[in-house]
């Protein structure tokens, strides 16, 4: 059992793996196209928590349940990573993967998808705990449910387990830190929602390909080129779109 626990752990506590990690300029880039595919795929996350923070009474109980909404959300990633990293080295699990992240894509081309309200919605407490610990136990609960699709996401992008958690640790900040800013992004340019999809297509297809019958692998490199085309395509789609809808308005 102790041998099973080092080999779902161990990576993350070898010191030449983290040096690896930090003086690689590829694995950088990997890491923030982690983080910057979580900060876009996280913003229904930070609409709900913003809602479930609106029953508590003032803005320092709200401030303080997402805080520990943040350590509880740093300590389960560190904990689904590494069984997950374990899970992932049987191709079956990566053909299931690929499967999934396939539905998720087409789950959100296909369904009509009601936008999600901050409206204050009425709490109830869970086991007994005062309504404070009940919210956060609730940003708990919504941040391992959110977390799971992103996790899957980034082990089909690295395999390293230090690459995924620092990648995730970022995107998890980041999303906190500013996801107002980037929920207001998005209603300016709402087309970086359907980019995310069509990346998570990518990556679906790159868990796919690297399973033994295959063998393919994407570069780091090249995907993180990918990642970085499709936001200035994206950009380049709304403003020519922007640009044509202020010249019929013109006309």
């Amino acid at each position: 059992m102790i041998q099973f626990i080092e080999q779902l752990y161990g990576p993350f506590f070898s010191g030449a793996n983290w040096s690896q990690v930090i003086t690689s300029g590829n694995d950088w880039l990997v890491i923030l196209s982690l983080a910057l595919i979580e900060c876009l795929l996280s913003v229904d996350n930070a609409v709900v928590l913003a809602a479930q923070t609106q029953s508590l009474d003032n803005l320092q109980e709200r401030e303080k349940s997402l805080f520990y909404g943040l350590w509880g959300a740093y300590i389960f990633r560190f904990l689904i990573i590494g069984i997950g990293t374990y899970l992932i080295s049987f191709w079956e699990i990566k053909v299931l993967g690929a499967a999934y992240l396939l539905y998720l894509v087409y789950r959100f081309f296909t369904q009509h998808q009601e936008k999600t309200t901050t409206k204050p919605v009425k709490q109830h407490r869970w086991f007994g705990l005062s309504h404070f610990w009940s919210v956060v136990l609730q940003i708990e609960m919504m941040d391992i449910i959110f977390s799971i699709d992103s996790v899957l996401a980034s082990l089909a992008i690295s395999s390293n387990p230090v690459i995924v958690l620092i990648g995730g640790m970022l995107g998890i900040a980041c999303m906190r830190g500013i996801a107002e800013v980037i929920m207001r992004l998005m209603r300016k340019i709402p087309e970086l929602e359907t980019m995310a999809y069509v990346l998570i297509v990518v990556i679906a297809i790159k868990l796919f390909i690297s399973i033994p019958a295959i063998d393919w692998d994407i570069p780091a490199s090249i995907f993180g080129m990918i990642v970085l085309g499709a936001f200035v395509i994206t950009l380049g789609i709304h403003f020519v779109r922007r640009s044509r809808r202020a010249t019929k308005k013109g006309d």
